[in-house]
This record gives structure tokens, C-alpha cells and sequence, in this order.
């Protein structure tokens, strides 16, 4: 984990199948890059929200 990193729960949907991860990143377009570089550039990503906790 990188200095100043947090927690996003990010919803991706692939194939009509909705998906939920929690991904720890600095903002909210690295936790996207995260999820594409993982599942593929299929992924259609639907929210990205920081994780209360």
C-alpha cells in the first residue's frame, strides 16, 4: 500500500453480470485503472466510491 492510499468499493458490470471489489488506490481513476488492468478493457465500469470504514 502507497503512501496516502485509500479504499474505493468499485462496480464494474461484464457480460451483463454485475461485479464489486474493493480496491485500494490514491484517487478514484487509479482504482479504475486497477479494475481494467485486472478484468480487461471489457469491463464497463459503473461506480467508483470511497469506502467508509
Amino acid at each position: 500500500m502507497r503512501c496516502g492510499a485509500k479504499c474505493f468499493q468499485v462496480e464494474w458490470e461484464v457480460d451483463g453480470k454485475k461485479y464489486r471489489e474493493a480496491v485500494k488506490a490514491k484517487t478514484s481513476i487509479e482504482a479504475r485503472k486497477a479494475i481494467r488492468s485486472h478484468v480487461g478493457t471489457k469491463a464497463t465500469i459503473v461506480s467508483v466510491k470511497p469506502d467508509k470504514k
